[in-house]
């Protein structure tokens, strides 16, 4: 189905502005949202929202009650741009280069080569290229949980949206703990479990399709001295109480899937369970923030 973008050209604090408006406004639904700088020198930003083309009339009116609760009635015009439609599989194939991330290299079948003596490999297809780490979000969480992991000997850990599974089988390849990897979509948990098996990981990763924390599965694991969660913000700040109910005393906790401007009221939700920031990394307009409980 073809695609289509809206947006409204404005100055960075009004793209900022209806991020967070729009974000408001659709909740958890799906969408992708973006800010984009188009002239430094101007100030000129674009914000847009990516759907598909049957959506446009209900998403159109969305995104105009948006703009008149940042803008007011001469708010900017909305604009809209068609998606060409490509085939991303073999797209991402073409371009699909391996991924180094601390210690870790990312890569597709094709690009077995590649690995060196003393990588950490982790083999995903270039179909799933969102959790391959070419992604910011997911190639920040690699960067954190290696970090986290030279130092740190937890006992156990949680993979909360686990997608392909990546983030989950580097944990297992570098320490020998049960690792939990939990998602909403049945779909994503047989990919990600299929993922575990091609990289040799037969077993300590419990694969398991739950939303939110209500699953008897965490009941059987909990508390956990680590829980990585790359999602998106405004779920992952509903979230933050049951991640401080399921967490070690002491615990670290990886949150990604976090715009830059979006970082303030993650961390603002996650102190308020009284947890304390320690380190943020930033990766192509995303970031990866590691917190203490």
């Amino acid at each position: 189905m073809s695609q289509i973008r809206l947006y409204v050209t404005t100055n960075e604090v009004g793209a900022g502005q209806m991020l967070d408006a729009l974000s408001m406004a659709l909740g958890e639904e799906p969408y992708a949202l973006a800010t984009m700088e188009i002239d430094e020198k101007a100030n000129r930003w674009e914000a847009s929202v990516y759907l598909d083309a049957d959506e446009e009339e209900a998403l159109r009116a969305i995104f105009a009650d948006a703009v008149k609760s940042v803008f007011g009635e001469s708010g900017p015009e909305i604009e809209k741009e068609e998606i060409e439609e490509i085939d991303w599989i073999a797209k991402s194939l073409e371009g699909l280069k391996p991924v180094r991330a601390g210690r870790f290299l990312v890569h597709g079948s094709h690009d077995r080569d590649h690995r060196r003596a003393g990588d950490i490999a982790i083999e995903i297809e270039a179909g799933q290229a969102f959790g391959t780490g070419h992604h910011g979000t997911t190639s920040g969480c690699l960067e954190m949980i290696d970090t986290v992991l030279k130092a740190e000997h937890p006992l156990n850990a949680l993979d909360l949206g686990t997608g392909t599974g990546v983030l989950a089988m580097a944990v297992r390849k570098l320490r020998p703990i049960p690792v939990l990897a939990t998602d909403i979509d049945p779909v994503a948990v047989k990919v990600a479990r299929d993922n575990a098996r091609a990289n040799g990981i037969a077993s300590g990763i419990d694969f398991v399709t739950a939303p939110g924390f209500h699953h008897a599965a965490f009941a059987e694991y909990a508390p956990f001295d680590l829980i990585i969660a790359n999602i998106l913000a405004r779920p992952l700040m509903k979230l933050a109480p049951g991640v401080k109910r399921n967490l070690a005393p002491g615990g670290a906790v990886i949150l990604s899937g976090i715009l830059a401007e979006q970082r303030w009221k993650v961390l603002s939700a996650y102190r308020g369970q009284g947890m304390r920031h320690e380190r943020t990394y930033w990766r192509n307009g995303w970031v990866t923030l590691l917190l203490r409980g």
